[in-house]
């Protein structure tokens, strides 16, 4: 287990703990870089993924994290319409300065500083959803109504 992996699920689990959140990461045996991996080692629908992408708004430069469902894909288009911002993929350098985290292991809690976040309105689909927590292999489960309050985020339609 490296340094790296314990302190990015320690960190998320503190703030999931800090925010009176029962729910605690879980390690799966192999990755979960993607949400169908995720989906196949929980044993859930990947539409109950919900996976954080990490963009540049090009105006200001600030991270934007989308967390959306594990089968949409988002419409950078319309996601920066709503925003009036122009969005911009994030390298993996600026994802990890930004969230703390690495991609494939990004959480939507547990950040090293601030960040902007939409949640994607079809994640209230389901009750039980599940979230990378600061690893490829470690994830918590959790519900669209706690995602929106741990978060802050705003929900919108994101595909």
């Amino acid at each position: 287990m490296s340094d790296e992996w314990n302190e990015g699920a320690e960190r998320v689990q503190e703030a999931l703990r800090a925010a009176g959140h029962e729910g605690q990461v879980r390690f799966l045996p192999d990755s979960a870089r993607t949400a169908q991996a995720a989906a196949d080692a929980l044993g859930c629908s990947v539409a109950q993924i919900a996976k954080s992408i990490v963009f540049r708004l090009a105006g200001s430069g600030e991270p934007l994290l989308v967390v959306a469902s594990g089968t949409n894909r988002v419409n950078e288009e319309r996601v920066g319409r709503l925003l009036e911002e122009t969005l911009s993929k994030a390298d993996a350098v600026f994802v990890r300065e930004s969230t703390g985290f690495a991609i494939g292991g990004v959480s939507p809690v547990g950040h090293v500083r601030p960040i902007r976040i939409i949640i994607d309105e079809d994640l209230f689909l389901h009750r039980e959803l599940w979230a990378a927590a600061g690893h490829p292999k470690s994830v918590f489960p959790l519900g669209p109504d706690d995602l929106v309050r741990l978060t802050g985020g705003s929900v919108m339609a994101v595909k």
